[in-house]
């Protein structure tokens, strides 16, 4: 949280005033409108001190208007207070239910995406546990037409992945059964990396070629391992929500800006690079505006939070404007975050 010791508490509960009121009706606010908020000082005395804020740069003055707009310090004083006052939310029982009834983890995921975008009403996001920390529970072949193979890979906490290969031998049902079992005895417990790596280190190794079961096997495991894409699953939901809340909102957002976001979440890997650091640190992040280090968010708020599933941790959160309405978006993030958590976590 970042501090602000230079504000003195009467100032910080103006700008707390013009904030909020700027959030939920989007015009400049004026001093005359804070003196009927019953401060209790004169309008010259609120000028002065508007002047004040304006030159610390807390909020701004748009040339067409004699009100004044929060700038990103001035959004950041507002959340720090807000953070401070707040009492720390929970998972709701209902919203753990309905994750619940999701199925899958990936299922589970893609829901709480749709879930935290109603609920704040901004582009919603969850993040899964990077696929080279989840610890595998189990995989089995499935024989599909020609030499074509299903292979699911079971992680601990529910995730499930398939991938379906082209064998360049053919293998008979009892050998496919066989492999399986050899690899999930030897493997079960590692995580999806460990795996990968352990089946090429054997491959290498002569004992392979005088052990059938083994070769065959471990030749199963490297089709599969082999290519696997081990970047965290993203799930996004609600972009037409942010166009809704941009919309004329902020002249500094042009239909490029929004394109290059929309183009990023396209991506996905690229906004999971981006968010990465924000998700290696425990718990609640909100960064604000020109506090991103990407130039690409830098018109935009993150609220997320992240959550464990005992190997890895993931993420939950919201991409808004600036003048997104925080509160509503970190009680939901945080409730969210923290619900996942119990449902994902072994033995929770």
């Amino acid at each position: 949280m970042t501090s602000h010791p230079e504000l003195p508490e009467r100032d910080r509960r103006i700008l707390g005033a013009l904030v909020q009121a700027y959030i939920e009706h989007g015009e400049p606010i004026s001093s005359l409108w804070l003196a009927s908020r019953g401060f209790g000082v004169s309008s010259a005395t609120l000028r002065n001190i508007m002047a004040r804020l304006e030159e610390q740069g807390y909020v701004r003055q748009p040339h067409t208007s004699a009100g004044r707009v929060p700038t990103d310090l001035g959004y950041r004083l507002y959340v720090d207070q807000l953070l401070a006052e707040r009492r720390a939310s929970r998972p709701g029982v209902q919203m753990q239910a309905r994750l619940r009834r999701a199925g899958t983890v990936e299922d589970m995921l893609s829901h709480a995406s749709h879930v935290v975008s109603r609920a704040s009403h901004q582009l919603g996001f969850a993040i899964a546990p990077a696929a080279e920390m989840t610890m595998l529970e189990r995989l089995d072949f499935v024989p599909l037409d020609g030499r074509k193979l299903l292979v699911v890979v079971v992680a601990a906490g529910g995730h499930i992945s398939h991938k379906v290969i082209e064998l360049s031998e053919e293998y008979s049902a009892v050998e496919l059964e066989q492999a399986a079992n050899y690899l999930n005895a030897e493997f079960k417990g590692r995580s999806l990396l460990q795996v990968r790596q352990a089946v090429l280190e054997r491959l290498q190794e002569e004992r392979t070629l005088y052990d059938d079961l083994m070769a065959r096997a471990l030749r199963l495991a490297c089709s599969t391992f082999g290519e696997m894409d081990m970047a965290p699953t993203v799930f996004i939901q609600g972009t037409s929500l942010l166009f809704e809340e941009i919309a004329g909102d902020d002249p500094d957002v042009t239909l490029g800006t929004l394109k290059t976001l929309v183009r990023m979440m396209e991506e996905k890997t690229r906004l999971v690079r981006l968010l990465d650091d924000y998700i290696s640190s425990d718990g609640l992040t909100i960064v604000i505006g020109s506090e991103h280090p990407s130039p690409d968010l830098q018109h935009f708020s993150l609220v997320a939070c992240t959550y464990s599933d005992g190997h890895g941790t993931g993420a939950v959160g919201v991409i808004g404007p600036t003048r997104m309405r925080y509160l509503r978006a970190i009680n939901a993030v945080e409730s969210l975050s923290k619900a996942i958590d119990r449902m994902v976590k072994p033995n929770a």
